[in-house]
């Protein structure tokens, strides 16, 4: 398992990862992006800062770098990345598909990304994802599984990622929607000849919606790895966004309030890595300072919503 790596290092920064959905593409639904990126987003310009952030996360001990084939260019961005700094050999590059990214480099196209799960789609995929990353991918994720995906029950799919896995590429999944809970535990029970397909799973998890919790803690006693997306709730738990207790918090540690949200998820025995989504340099400083604060988790149990209610209101978001 890669991330065997992560638990080599010392740095208390080395469990939070650096996902590049918000800067790998022009659209995205997180908050203020008006803020967080200038008003010229050409690739040009994303590809600047994505390196800016993989420099300045790597240098802060970030060591888990997250992509997939539908944020736009962040695959390419990341493999460049890569290429220019050959001495960079101790990180963990995850990456996903089963999305197509559609939005032709435009904020406000009608379609940004289009699911398919099936066998072609990974073939293709697979193929696109190899020739920008190479032997430096760790981990592939088949991207939002949910409980009646065709792809938990496609034999000849697993068989495709079982000899992918015997290549020495990590298998995973992530999840998405009210029903993640049995989207992972679907997921888990697979097998191939016998032996578990997936050694991964990414699910969203925060002080909003805590629902995939218990799952997750069934999926990382069976021996997956857990990695944490949308800790900060695409920015609803950040900021002045950020409910009055989770500001308070934060106020009392004199930190932000996404450094509370990330300590949340960080806090939980099961949780291997916590990606931050941040947009911005200052926004990633601000992150890394979660493993930092000693937070008592139970003090914002109140925040908590119904599965649908988070769903629905994220569903809601506009790209931006």
């Amino acid at each position: 398992m890669p991330f065997a790596r992560l638990n080599r290092a010392t740095t208390p920064t080395a469990h939070i990862g650096l996902g590049l959905a918000a800067v790998g593409r022009p659209g995205y639904i997180n908050l203020h992006r008006d803020r967080d990126l200038p008003a010229d987003r050409g690739v040009e310009v994303l590809r600047a800062r994505t390196h800016e952030l993989l420099d300045a996360a790597y240098a802060q001990g970030v060591r888990y770098f997250d992509a997939a084939r539908s944020y736009g260019r962040s695959e390419e961005f990341l493999a460049g990345w890569l290429t220019a700094r050959p001495d960079v050999t101790d990180v963990v590059v995850g990456s996903k598909w089963g999305y197509t990214y559609t939005a032709d480099w435009r904020v406000d196209a009608e379609a940004h990304e289009v699911k398919d799960h099936g066998l072609a789609t990974f073939e293709r995929q697979r193929a696109e994802t190899a020739g920008l990353l190479g032997e430096r991918l760790d981990l592939y994720q088949i991207h939002s599984v949910t409980a009646d995906s065709p792809a938990l029950g496609d034999k000849e799919l697993h068989a495709r990622l079982a000899a992918l896995a015997a290549e020495g590429t990590t298998v995973g999944f992530s999840t998405s929607g009210p029903a993640q809970a049995d989207a992972i535990r679907a997921a888990v029970a697979v097998t191939v000849d016998g032996e578990p397909l997936f050694r991964t799973v990414q699910a969203t998890y925060n002080a909003l919606e805590t629902s995939a919790g218990p799952a997750l803690a069934e999926a990382h006693d069976a021996g997956l790895t857990v990695i944490v997306k949308e800790a900060m709730a695409n920015g609803r738990l950040a900021g002045t966004e950020a409910p009055a207790v989770a500001q308070e918090i934060a106020a009392e540690a004199e930190l932000g309030a996404d450094a509370v949200a990330l300590a949340f998820v960080l806090h939980r025995p099961w949780a291997g890595v916590v990606l931050s989504g941040a947009a911005t340099v200052t926004q990633l400083a601000g992150n890394l300072h979660a493993p930092l604060l000693d937070l008592d988790a139970d003090r914002l149990d109140a925040l908590v919503e119904e599965p649908e209610a988070y769903w629905r209101h994220r569903s809601s978001l506009p790209w931006s």
